[in-house]
């Protein structure tokens, strides 16, 4: 069932952003210049490498002025629809990492193997409330692996496309009644 919502959603999302999606490509090559896109090696469900793709945000270590928008906004991630039309990922599912940053959290052991157990998703809980420490995510990301019903998923995608229309600070806050949310 969930690949069937994450086949429906991802080719909805294709054909609705796919407009935006051109013309933010546009003025990312005016503005920002090549290369448009961002890929990179991710770690995905029991622990296969795929490679993610977003729209570039970033030149020489610094984010660009258009990069900050579109993270804001959450509109770089657009491009991982593709990722979940292959299959690599899920509309929702714990954040994908890269190898470094499971070394770097320290996940790389038995005690965390569940989280590999699902694909990575676009959007998910964490990424909802924003990432504000590796414990809250490790929490987010169990809390999700217990719950993952359709109607858990439309409410997070909803919620994310909120993020998107209305901006991620604003729709944190909104969600979480608090003010000191990234």
């Amino acid at each position: 069932m969930k690949r069937c919502v994450d086949i429906v959603f991802s080719g909805l999302a294709i054909l609705i952003f796919l407009l935006p999606c051109m013309i933010l490509s546009f003025l990312l090559v005016v503005i920002d210049g090549f290369p448009l896109l961002f890929v990179q090696a991710r770690v995905g469900k029991n622990k296969s490498i795929y490679k993610i793709i977003k729209f570039r945000t970033m030149q020489d270590q610094y984010v660009t002025r258009t990069g900050r928008w579109l993270r804001s906004s959450g509109l770089d991630e657009l491009p991982q629809f593709i990722n979940v039309l292959k299959g690599e990922m899920s509309i929702v599912g714990p954040r994908a990492l890269t190898p470094a940053d499971i070394q770097r959290l320290g996940w790389d052991d038995p005690f965390h193997s569940g989280r590999w157990q699902v694909k990575p998703g676009i959007t998910g809980m964490a990424q909802l409330y924003g990432g504000q420490h590796r414990k809250l995510s490790w929490f987010w990301d169990c809390w999700y692996l217990k719950h993952q019903y359709v109607i858990v998923d439309i409410i997070i995608i909803a919620c994310s496309f909120l993020m998107n229309v209305f901006g991620k600070r604003r729709v944190r806050r909104w969600l979480f009644q608090k003010n000191n949310l990234k």
